[in-house]
């Protein structure tokens, strides 16, 4: 909700900010934000049925999403249902709700489905009805992605060895609709009664990918029959969707395009770091995030660049993670990831979406379902491992990215509202390009005189110079804002959201140096607002105090003028920071936490009432209950806030941590080693073949792995006795390993010096496992970072294991 502040008011704040200011060389960062917001412009875009039975209602306009005619800023997550294991998804899909996903997008691979004309496959792992089902069991909504060709990094782009090779595809061709006709009523057929309009979780179809083909029965007709096909298959949902880079083409109003990102470019061709990707910097006039590895070329802008003003600015693949392929093998840091949030929202996002949010791992058919050269694809990519470096892994380990995306998800779960309306502001000074280091990196959002600022200061593979002694000047409708007193440093590697003019239940936060996390209503106890400290920042909160308030904020500093009062010196932790009084008003909770603990926080559904969790341990809530998941380590510790009505079986009290009530538990301790004896010596691996669509180094062919070397691994009986899982983690040296059962590859991998792990409860191994490693070519030319790049110590090749252990996994569930 906007409101407009006296003038006077803000003066005051911002003689109070000026107090205390030395005078030496600060960099005052202005923002000017006085122009009106436009309205929202409806009724152009074409939606299918938007109003459940229940009466809930989905909308759209040019700027945003709605839900009940509420601005709406879901998070989106890819997790692709016939790359995991079915028996998995449930587990998985309260992970990701747990984590900030409120929409799972899918993909449907038609070769996963129809490998064999006529012959469809809905059951087990490829059981599209009783995933979509799951999604509404744990509370998501999903988005189901139809193709026919979806590019994910998997053969022919998903279409069927059988239609690449006997029609056109990809167009009008009649032969080729008939069969995208026939798939598409099937997969109108496993999602009956699963439909929004249903009361069922599907609220999006995504037509085609990356779609910028034109010429006779292309371009935008060809995406205009596909949604026709998809109505006629029954498929009517709110929004119809499709990739909006490379060029893109589709009629316009008919589909609503949605944009993506990546922090590197596993597709290209270098084989050394690339210049400082745009994805780090603010967009204040465009959409498309540069290079996103289509494989057709477009010949003119597309429909996107043209339909900026028409329609609002959606995410669906930003990337989580980046997958490996053979010739680049980028690794990713969480703060890579991470730090795209605040330049995504600074740039105007209003749909957060991901690709992917969890790995998985390829089915095996008749043939391997990867992109690869020799079946005529752009990329080399593993045959079965699908990684991705996801923030959930394809056996539902966490990452460390995760705990970072994490404390983003909450914020626009609780104040997206606030912020989808707002418009972006540009800064007075921005870089001159992406490869500008040194200029700050800012932008705004704002709506009458309510702002978001964000602020980035890192850049992958790039050191930035810190900022110092910066301030910034917000020049609002009702006067400047200008904060915090004193000048900071914004180190190289920081970004933050920080909020200004923020409403927190009538009582107004001019400004924080801390970062909103989300809102926890307590009824008559109060409301607690959760905001987590800026790395090497100092927190300052600023107040407005009309007549009758009090405010509480033992330890902190406190200055006040004309109504406001300014406190410093504020120490993160988990302890109320400061608590306000207004007179017939619920008191307001403030609660700092150091970054840290920001990124062991979960918030959800536990004991019959939303709650905050402190955990070390992977957390996630499930039907009333939490779940602590605890790779390596038995000892499990947590904190909750409020504190439970009574300690739950199987943990023990262990005091007060600030507000919180900590409880520990301990589980039987397993220790598992893994026999590893060598059978077969490396030899000399072939030269690294150049050819290609890329015409860069291609996969060896599979006669190259008689140069391979092997380790036979014994795994102990029982592996599993008293686990949630065990996870085998290869450490080896080479250029691709891969893991067999007999002669079965279960799983392989490129050498990148990112750690790969297989779970052993969905192994399904029979008997010893043999790892074969192909020697990795100290001539090879494949991009691999400078942290993985092995010394071969003037040895042509490498080949070797470097160690095989097995991490066991602990569970913990806890029932109120």
């Amino acid at each position: 909700m906007t409101q407009q502040f006296p003038r006077t008011a803000l003066a005051l704040a911002c003689a109070l900010a000026f107090a205390g200011t030395a005078a030496t060389a600060q960099t005052l960062l202005s923002i000017d934000a006085t122009a009106p917001v436009a309205k929202p412009v409806t009724g152009h875009l074409q939606l299918g049925t938007a109003v459940a039975p229940s009466g809930q209602a989905l909308g759209a306009n040019n700027q945003y999403l709605t839900l009940d005619g509420q601005p709406w800023m879901p998070v989106m997550g890819e997790f692709h249902y016939s790359r995991s294991p079915a028996e998995t998804w449930e587990a998985e899909l309260q992970k990701m709700k747990t984590a900030g996903i409120t929409v799972v997008a899918s993909y449907v691979m038609w070769n996963h489905h129809e490998e064999h004309e006529g012959k469809f496959l809905w059951q087990d792992n490829r059981d599209l009805r009783r995933f979509v089902e799951l999604c509404a069991k744990v509370g998501l909504k999903a988005v189901v992605r139809v193709g026919p060709w979806v590019h994910a990094e998997v053969r022919y782009g998903g279409i069927p060895d059988w239609v690449v090779t006997s029609m056109r595809t990809r167009g009008d061709d009649p032969e080729y609709l008939r069969y995208v006709g026939r798939f598409y009523d099937e997969i109108g057929r496993q999602l009956r009664g699963t439909l929004w309009k249903d009361g069922g979780p599907v609220i999006g179809i995504q037509l085609e990918n990356e779609y910028n083909l034109t010429g006779p029965g292309q371009g935008a007709q060809h995406i205009a029959t596909l949604k026709k096909l998809a109505l006629k298959a029954g498929m009517d949902v709110p929004f119809y969707t499709v990739t909006g880079w490379d060029g893109a083409v589709y009629p316009s109003g008919q589909v609503t395009p949605v944009f993506g990102g990546y922090p590197d470019e596993p597709w290209g061709t270098s084989t050394t770091e690339l210049p400082p990707k745009e994805t780090y910097a603010f967009r204040f006039d465009s959409r498309v995030s540069g290079d996103l590895g289509a494989q057709t070329a477009a010949q003119a802008p597309g429909t996107a660049e043209t339909d900026i003003a028409l329609t609002p600015f959606l995410g669906a693949e930003y990337g989580a993670g980046l997958p490996f392929m053979y010739r680049r093998r980028p690794v990713v840091s969480p703060d890579d990831i991470a730090s795209m949030l605040p330049v995504q929202l600074g740039s105007g996002v209003n749909l957060m979406g991901y690709y992917m949010f969890h790995g998985g791992r390829n089915p095996i058919g008749d043939s391997t379902l990867e992109e690869s050269t020799l079946s005529g694809g752009y990329n080399d990519t593993t045959a079965v491992n699908y990684d991705f470096q996801a923030p959930l892994g394809p056996d539902g380990q966490q990452r460390a990215v995760l705990t970072k995306l994490r404390p983003f998800h909450y914020f626009m779960a609780d104040f997206g509202a606030r912020l989808a309306p707002m418009t972006v502001r540009r800064p007075a000074v921005t870089p001159a390009n992406a490869t500008d280091l040194k200029t700050a990196r800012v932008s705004l959002r704002s709506n009458g005189d309510s702002a978001f600022l964000f602020v980035n200061n890192h850049v992958r593979q790039y050191p930035m110079p810190a900022q110092k002694d910066v301030r910034f000047a917000v020049k609002l409708p009702g006067g400047t804002v200008e904060f915090p007193r004193k000048g900071i440093d914004v180190a190289n590697g920081a970004y933050f959201v920080w909020p200004v003019n923020f409403d927190m239940d009538g009582t107004r936060l001019r400004y924080a140096t801390a970062q909103p996390v989300t809102r926890l209503d307590q009824g008559a106890a109060g409301i607690t607002y959760v905001f987590a400290a800026s790395a090497g920042v100092p927190v300052e909160l600023a107040f407005e105090a009309p007549a009758g308030t009090v405010i509480d904020a033992p330890g902190a500093q406190r200055s006040s003028s004309g109504g406001t009062v300014v406190l410093d010196r504020i120490k993160p932790g988990s302890g109320t920071a400061v608590t306000v009084k207004r007179d017939g008003g619920r008191p307001v909770n403030v609660l700092v936490l150091t970054p840290e603990q920001a990124q062991q926080l979960a918030v959800g559904d536990f004991a019959g009432q939303r709650r905050l969790v402190l955990s070390a341990q992977q957390a996630w809530f499930d039907n009333g209950g939490l779940q602590l998941r605890s790779p390596g380590n038995h000892r499990f510790r947590f904190g909750v806030y409020p504190a439970l009505a009574k300690t739950p079986a199987d943990v023990r009290a262990a005091g007060k941590d600030g507000v919180f009530q900590s409880y520990e538990a301990q589980l039987p301790e397993r220790k598992l080693t893994a026999t590893v004896a060598a059978v077969r010596e490396a030899q000399p691996a072939p030269a690294v073949m150049r050819g290609g669509l890329a015409k860069a180094a291609i996969q060896p062919i599979p006669e190259s792995w008689r140069a391979a070397g092997t380790w036979r691994i014994e795994l102990p009986k029982n592996a599993l006795e008293g686990l949630d899982d065990a996870l085998l983690q290869l450490d080896f040296t080479g250029d691709i390993g891969r893991l067999l059962s007999g002669t079965r590859m279960v799983d392989d991998w490129y050498y990148s010096g990112y750690p790969w792990q297989i779970g052993l409860k969905h192994l399904n191994a029979q008997g010893p496992l043999t790892l074969a490693v192909l020697p990795l070519r100290a001539d090879a030319p494949v991009y691999i970072p400078r942290e993985g790049r092995p010394d071969f110590g003037g040895q042509p090749q490498l080949a070797r294991v470097n160690k095989v252990s097995i991490i066991p996994v602990y569970r913990l569930a806890i029932k109120p």
